[in-house]
């Protein structure tokens, strides 16, 4: 079988049970949940994971993504960072799962395999539990022991596989005999010489057999490989060694190479590495020792990434070249620091550790330090400083605590409102930090690289900073001022004194808008639907001594760089105090004069009436003779009554109608002399009172003076 075949089958029993850990939306799913692996071989576990893609209104993004089987001071340890798996872990993490690759599996590696993600949100971490569990089980041929020989042949025996591991179903199994492959399932029946070995493989991890044991004894033939797999850096040189017995001291021995992982066209199934062109000038056959035999091959190319085995032969044996050997892999160098936050403690970690050469070396700013050569830094990190390490030549990438972050905004000049802004916050540090970002008096926002306003408000606006954290330490970022910029609202506007306006009085006019810049006001008195000249500009606008004419309709504008707005108040004014009170008295004297001039005119037209009523009724008339009444002492003040006239049915005498007569003046001392012409006289009683019956109530029909 061919390295790539071989590559593609490193777990030999799997349980097919699928469970999923965690519930949405969170959690972990890790198939298998139980792994069986073979000793010196590799094994795959993979688990895939889900998380919600928003928290709190922020993104969630993961930062963090490891393996650990150890938990030391409540928090868990990254396989990388633990010695024992220095050199033989691998993470292949993405698209939300993660696999881990362990090589040359060991029996301590048997344990409890757990994934842990975590975010960039203070409560976005998840641990898989109960994990993977993984068993690594060795592989041994086992013969019983009624089993004999006598010389050189021995009787028919039946040989077992034997492996640690219990799955279901059982595996089946293969066999090699002196290094030749042999069929057979679970057991293995033949006869046997002395010399004989036999070697068994779980069915499909052939390139893992068990160790050949003899049949008889221990001096049969056999091959032991030191090391089933080895790594090695690109350009470097690899020693494969392995040991071997013989009975024939006259023999031939050979390294051979099954295959190599980039070539696709057909080879040989096994090429003396002696007579191979492209590896005739780099390699070297060297036997330190009796039984013992080491292929070193220099100048490490990827291409040289195969299995090679070992053969030997002598006239009447030959080790078969199917018996599986040492897999070499060829990497590019990957040194690299794993910092762990407990401690917090430093691991160097490499993708390859070669036998027999544990030794790190350790830098602090560049600097060897001495007598650190574990894997695990031992002395006091500072912030301050940068820490590497190198295996075998091989320098990894300083690492250090984040200098201070710099933010950025994602647009230059003004911040609209309900715009998409966004603050991305950068630090140098290695390994890449965790950044926090926070408003103001340490109000926590977002644990991302960016802040991201979908559609910012005013409300938004003010001093932001981030933080940038690692295993190394933590920084801040000076603040950045976020102010963002909107046209003004519809104004109010707002009226001092309230309450009816007068003329004569004075008004303030207060126009506010809220803006950002602040707005700037103008005043516009409006005629009808149109808008004449401004009349006033500024916040306040006073009117003082108002008259009729300043009332109607104010348009109040705010406006700023990025927009404007306007508002419409009627202004009503009503008449003066002294101007009502004269209005007043005006319309109350015209009232008097008029309900004056109806009643004068309602009487006079009455007293027309009765006149005209008296000079049509003669009865009504008593004349008086003058010469009767005269009195010659009262000559010159005599009045002369032309007639009297009585109306009846009144409650009392009355001169209801007096016509003065003005005589003939013949001398200056008749001047003052007024001659009546008519009285009349309206009588309560409404008889007619004879001239016969009483002479005192009579009255002066005509009275003439002479």
């Amino acid at each position: 079988m061919g390295l790539r075949e071989a590559a593609s089958c490193f777990v030999i029993f799997l349980l097919s049970v699928s469970v999923v850990q965690g519930e949405d939306p969170w959690g972990v799913r890790c198939t298998p949940t139980q792994i069986c692996a073979v000793k010196g071989s590799k094994v795959q576990i993979r688990c895939s994971y889900w998380h919600p893609s928003r928290i709190d209104d922020h993104d969630v993004a993961v930062e963090k993504e490891f393996w650990f089987t150890k938990v030391q001071y409540g928090e868990p340890v990254d396989l990388r960072s633990a010695s024992e798996y220095t050199g033989r872990v691998k993470y292949d993490c993405g698209n939300k799962a993660c696999t881990l690759t362990i090589t040359d599996l060991r029996d301590s590696d048997s344990d409890v395999y757990q994934f842990r993600f975590t975010t960039n949100q203070p409560t976005g971490r998840f641990t898989g539990s109960p994990g993977v569990s993984l068993s690594v089980t060795g592989v041994q041929a086992h013969i019983p022991k009624s089993s004999s020989c006598w010389w050189y042949d021995c009787s028919k025996s039946r040989v077992e596989c034997q492996t640690s591991c219990s799955p279901t179903p059982s595996p089946s199994y293969i066999w090699y005999k002196n290094g030749k492959k042999t069929p057979g399932e679970q057991s293995y029946t033949a006869y046997f010489y002395s010399a004989d070995s036999i070697s068994c493989a779980v069915r499909g991890h052939e390139d893992f057999p068990s160790a050949p044991v003899c049949v008889d004894g221990n001096s049969c033939y056999r091959v032991n490989y030191i090391n089933r797999n080895i790594c090695a850096f690109k350009g470097s040189s690899v020693d494969i060694s392995c040991s071997y017995n013989s009975h024939f001291y006259s023999m031939t021995k050979s390294w051979l190479v099954a295959e190599r992982e980039d070539v696709q066209l057909y080879r040989p199934q096994a090429v003396d590495l002696l007579n191979d062109p492209e590896f005739t000038a780099r390699v070297q056959v060297l036997d330190p020792e009796p039984g013992r035999s080491t292929l070193r091959i220099m100048n490490l190319t990827l291409s040289d990434s195969a299995q090679y085995r070992f053969t030997f032969k002598s006239q009447w044996f030959e080790w078969d070249r199917s018996f599986p050997g040492t897999t070499l892999t060829v990497t590019d160098p990957d040194v690299q620091v794993i910092c762990s936050p407990i401690g917090p403690t430093l691991t160097c970690h490499s993708s390859c550790l070669l036998s027999g050469r544990p030794s790190f070396v350790w830098y602090k700013n560049g600097r060897e330090v001495q007598g650190e050569t574990s894997p695990t830094f031992r002395g006091f990190l500072h912030p301050e400083n940068n820490y590497s390490c190198a295996y075998e030549h091989h320098h990894s990438s300083p690492v250090y605590a984040p200098k201070v972050p710099l933010v950025q905004l994602s647009q230059p000049g003004d911040i609209l409102k309900d715009s998409s802004v966004s603050l991305t916050c950068s630090s140098d540090a290695n390994p890449p930090p965790a950044y926090t970002w926070y408003k103001e008096n340490q109000t926590l926002l977002n644990r991302a690289a960016q802040l991201v306003f979908r559609s910012i408000l005013f409300s938004d606006s003010g001093e932001y900073y981030c933080t940038a954290e690692n295993a190394l330490g933590k920084t801040t970022s000076k603040c950045v001022l976020i102010n963002v910029k909107y046209a003004p609202k519809p104004p109010s506007v707002s009226v001092s004194p309230s309450g009816e306006i007068m003329e004569g009085s004075s008004v303030t006019l207060t126009c506010s808008s809220d803006a950002n810049p602040a707005a700037n006001y103008t005043w516009y008195k409006r005629s009808g639907d149109k808008q004449v000249q401004p009349t006033a500009s500024g916040q306040i606008f006073t009117i003082t001594d108002i008259t009729a004419e300043h009332g109607g309709k104010y348009q109040c504008e705010a406006q700023n760089t990025y927009g404007r707005s306007n508002t419409t108040l009627h202004l009503t004014v009503g008449a003066g105090a002294w101007k009502s009170a004269v209005t007043g008295t005006t319309t109350a004297l015209l009232l008097v004069v008029i309900l004056l001039a109806v009643f004068l005119w309602i009487r006079r037209n009455k007293s027309f009436t009765q006149q005209r009523e008296c000079s049509e009724r003669p009865e009504d008339r008593v004349q008086i003779p003058a010469a009767a009444h005269t009195r010659p002492a009262e000559q010159h003040h005599e009045v002369h009554y032309a007639s009297v006239c009585f109306t009846q049915n009144r409650a009392d005498d009355l001169y209801a109608n007096i016509g003065r007569v003005q005589p003939q003046r013949e001398t200056e001392e008749e001047e003052e002399e007024a001659e009546y012409s008519a009285v009349r006289f309206v009588s309560a009683t409404g008889t007619r009172r004879e001239e016969e019956e009483d002479d005192s109530s009579a009255v002066y029909s005509t009275v003439t003076k002479h």
